[in-house]
């Protein structure tokens, strides 16, 4: 990848985000993420790295696929789609954290039906 050498030296990751290790947006390993328009090309003003995670964000994958296929870790990788989200490049998909009631029970049924499923 690109990160990986330049003319012989090698590039921290970290200094594609600017030195920042979080992103704002609450990104998980298993939160989904695909890009606002699949049909485009990336912005020619994007860094290399933020153009292959939008051109693979053309099929919803998760952070962890995204970090994983292109070798960036995952930090790395969750400071960027931020980035690409602020920019209204990719949509993150909502994910499900059981911190909420509605969520809970769907959590719940889905155990119960695992539960059946293993009896």
């Amino acid at each position: 990848m690109s990160y990986r050498r330049r003319r012989g030296a090698r590039i921290r990751p970290y200094t594609f985000t600017g030195g920042r290790t979080r992103s704002r947006h609450p990104l998980m390993v298993q939160t989904l993420v695909s890009t606002a328009d699949p049909g485009t090309e990336p912005p020619n003003n994007l860094m290399p790295e933020s153009q292959n995670i939008y051109r693979l964000c053309r099929e919803a994958r998760s952070v962890a696929e995204i970090a994983a296929e292109l070798k960036i870790p995952l930090g790395v990788t969750q400071v960027l789609l931020s980035d690409l989200a602020d920019q209204g490049l990719v949509y993150i998909h909502p994910t499900i954290t059981g911190h909420s009631p509605s969520e809970n029970q769907v959590l719940e049924r889905a155990l119960r039906g695992l539960e059946r499923l293993f009896q």
